[in-house]
């Protein structure tokens, strides 16, 4: 993969600044509520993934003891 020349990162920012120059406050409102909605979609979707690991071992757990007892 070629690195950036300094000259490319800083025509890459200018023209970030100019798109970002040109939005107007509603749809920059709309770009934040978008993203922090899907930020908020992946931790919900990692936070159950791990929950789900938690309880699978919890489970595994209660039947090993419940077969030991027996």
């Amino acid at each position: 993969m070629n690195k950036l020349k300094y000259l490319d990162m800083m025509s890459i920012a200018g023209a970030l600044s100019s798109i970002g120059a040109s939005l107007t406050l509603e749809q920059t409102g709309m770009i934040a509520g978008i993203v922090t909605g899907l930020v908020t979609c992946a931790v919900n979707v990692l936070y159950t993934i791990r929950k789900d690991q938690r309880e699978q071992r919890l489970a595994e757990l209660q039947l090993k003891a419940s077969r030991d007892k027996a």
